[in-house]
């Protein structure tokens, strides 16, 4: 590379600062570093609504440039050994722990099958999505989502509307549900990691996730019941109805697999470490994805292929989110490393929202801003930065400023569900409920869905939990 273009390429595209040879220092970093990761929103965003076959077949490929255009005059700026340190990052320490659970998880779902006759009532379906929104917080919000959504498609086949259905869905089974539980949403299994008490996060989240759930089931059955009088019950095949069976359960008996192997990974600290470029992969978390991958196997071995053909199984979802999130993940860094520089980076005046003149936190912007950062950047990281820019210290936090760490627990978990990338099964679910012929809201559409149902709901949260 020419001196002459190493030096104007990062002027001109970015305009960065100097960041060190060993971290990225966010507190160098302009806001042009985050546009690559924009555009991968950007793109989520408009493509499928300008150009959705371009998107269909090509969104990996998309994805793909935007992480190059981000990784080139990274690279060029700030050298090889920074872009292959931020990478081992990116992946060992992130994205791989993400994708091999929710792969598991995925697996694991897909070779329970529900058969049977299910006709779509409003009464049908608000029980189904009671009873996704309580195994959320035991088998992760993946897990449910996974083994709920096809059945509930299946129950509103033939119904003339059943998109406030899967919107719903969204709402509550891979969000709102797992909040419960560090089983139930990555943020909160970060928390665990961070060292916030497993039963802590079960007693300050139980009310905040009851009534939330609670009103997003009373305002569905509402408008269930609406399209339902108006459109009238799902059209009979005139098929004789069948009793329900469940097939798989092996699958069942291997959840648990999973939920002990998160755990381990939590309680288990032997003090062991492998440097992969800078980036410590510890033992047990090792262990941890090298089990729930062995999970996995022993669930596509052992399952007849007549229940995953029952559930129409297939790897396009977890696909879509795998290579989506690839470019996320590793994108994502600027952003997250400019919020974590606090007052000292581009966006302390978003930092700055969250503390008081006194210097005390605002627990109801601690709520907004973790929530809506949430929606647009991945909930997990988000709730590391705000995690740390409160106090960084688990006991800390819950000792002393526990409404803080409610508010960033509820505002991480809650608002994933503002948009399709606010939480990765939003998506997965979304990509099933097309796959069988659902005609899904675009992302704006989604996000027009979701400001209408969830904004009130947490002002009223706001004002019940975090009073100014």
């Amino acid at each position: 590379m020419k001196p002459i273009l190493k030096h104007l390429l990062p002027f001109l595209f970015l305009l960065p600062g100097v960041a060190s040879a060993a971290d990225l220092d966010g507190t160098t970093l302009s806001l042009g570093w985050t546009l690559p990761f924009c555009g991968i929103l950007l793109s989520i965003a408009l493509f499928p609504i300008f150009a959705p076959g371009i998107w269909h077949h090509h969104f990996g490929k998309i994805t793909a440039l935007w992480t190059v255009l981000f990784l080139l005059p990274f690279t060029i700026t700030f050298g090889s050994s920074t872009t292959l340190a931020l990478l081992a990052h990116a992946l060992v320490a992130e994205y791989i722990p993400f994708i091999v659970l929710l792969f598991s998880l995925y697996t694991l779902s897909g070779g329970i099958l529900v058969w049977g006759t299910l006709r779509a009532t409003p009464a049908l379906n608000t029980g189904l999505l009671a009873i996704g929104t309580l195994l959320a917080s035991l088998m992760g919000t993946t897990g449910a989502a996974m083994l709920l959504i096809r059945p509930v498609l299946k129950a509103n086949h033939g119904r003339a509307s059943s998109v406030h259905v899967v919107v719903f869905f969204i709402f509550l089974v891979a969000n709102v549900g797992g909040g419960l539980t560090p089983l139930g949403d990555p943020p909160l299994f970060l928390g665990f990691l961070k060292g916030v008490d497993f039963f802590w996060t079960v007693k300050a989240m139980a009310l905040p996730v009851l009534l939330l759930s609670l009103a997003l089931l009373a305002v569905f059955y509402v408008i269930d019941s609406y399209y339902f009088r108006r459109d009238g019950a799902a059209v009979d095949d005139g098929a004789p109805p069948t009793p329900l069976k469940l097939y798989g359960r092996l699958n069942l008996l291997l959840l648990p697999g999973v939920i002990g192997a998160v755990l381990l990974s939590g309680f288990w600290k032997p003090g062991i470490a492998f440097d992969v470029l800078g980036t410590p992969l510890e033992l047990q978390n090792l262990v941890r994805d090298l089990l729930l991958i062995g999970l996995a196997l022993l669930s596509l071995l052992l399952t007849p292929k007549q229940v995953r053909a029952g559930n129409e199984f297939n790897w396009d979802p977890i696909l879509e989110v795998g290579k989506l999130f690839a470019g996320i993940f590793i994108t994502i860094a600027p952003a997250i490393a400019i919020l974590r520089a606090g007052s000292d980076g581009h966006l302390a005046a978003i930092v700055s929202l969250v503390s008081g003149e006194d210097g005390l936190p605002i627990n109801a912007m601690y709520f907004w801003m973790t929530g809506f950062l949430s929606g647009f950047l991945d909930n997990a990281p988000t709730y590391l930065v705000f995690f740390n820019l409160a106090a960084g210290d688990a006991f800390t936090l819950m000792t002393q400023l526990p409404q803080t760490l409610l508010a960033i627990s509820m505002g991480a978990v809650f608002m994933g569900a503002l948009t399709y990338i606010g939480n990765a099964p939003n998506f997965m679910v979304k990509a099933i409920a097309e796959q069988r012929g659902i005609a899904m809201p675009s992302f704006f559409g989604f996000l027009l869905w979701s400001c209408a149902i969830l904004l009130p709901l947490f002002l009223v949260l706001t004002w019940l939990f975090f009073r100014l």
